[in-house]
C-alpha cells in the first residue's frame, strides 16, 4: 500500500478544510496530514504519494506559508516522484489569475521531476484565465469555496476515486 502525506498552506482555513475534506474521503487515517510550513525535505521523501494544496493570494502569488516552504521544496528529489495538486481560488474576484498557484507549484515541481497525477477538467468554472489550467484541464483539483462550496465535496469525492485509480494502474 503506498504512503500518502498531504500537505497544505492555509492563511484564512478553506485550503485546511478542503485537505480534511480530502483525508476523510481517502478514507482517514491513511493520509498523513498537515501544513506545509516547518516541513523539511526527508519529511516530504517519506511518502510515495504526495497531495500538496494551495490558495492563491492577490493577483496570483503564493500562500505564505508556501512561499515560505520553496526553499526546502528546491532540496527534494522529485525525479519520478508522484504528486497530486489541489488548489483554492476565487473565479469570480480574481478571474484572471483563478487557482494561479497551484500552477505556479506544478511549474516547479515538473522542472525538478516530478509525475504530476489528478489532472481535473476544466469545465463548469467561469475564469478568464489561470496558469494551472492547460489544454482545456487544471493541472489539479480546483476549487472555489467562496462561489462553488456546495461542488467542494462531490468534486472531492470524484478527484480521490481517479488518484486512486491513477495509483493501480
Amino acid at each position: 500500500m503506498a504512503t500518502i502525506g498531504l500537505f497544505y498552506g492555509s492563511s484564512m482555513g478553506n485550503t485546511k478544510d478542503a485537505a480534511l475534506q480530502i483525508q476523510a474521503a481517502w478514507g482517514g487515517d491513511e493520509v498523513a496530514v498537515g501544513n506545509i510550513a516547518g516541513v523539511t525535505a526527508d519529511d516530504l521523501e517519506k511518502f510515495d504519494l504526495l497531495i500538496l494544496g494551495t490558495s492563491t493570494w492577490g493577483f496570483g502569488d503564493w500562500q505564505d506559508d508556501w512561499a515560505g516552504a520553496r526553499d526546502e521544496l528546491g532540496k527534494v528529489n522529485w525525479q519520478g516522484r508522484r504528486v497530486a495538486l489541489f488548489g483554492l481560488g476565487d473565479q469570480y474576484g480574481y478571474a484572471d489569475t483563478f487557482v494561479d498557484a497551484m500552477g505556479l507549484l506544478y511549474e516547479m515541481l515538473t522542472e525538478q521531476g516530478a509525475q504530476v497525477i489528478g489532472a481535473w477538467a476544466g469545465q463548469d468554472y467561469d475564469f478568464e484565465s489561470s496558469c494551472a489550467h492547460r489544454d482545456g484541464c487544471f493541472v489539479g483539483l480546483a476549487l472555489d469555496a467562496d462561489n462553488q462550496a456546495e461542488l467542494t465535496a462531490p468534486r472531492i469525492q470524484q478527484w480521490i476515486e481517479q488518484l486512486k485509480g491513477a495509483l493501480v494502474s
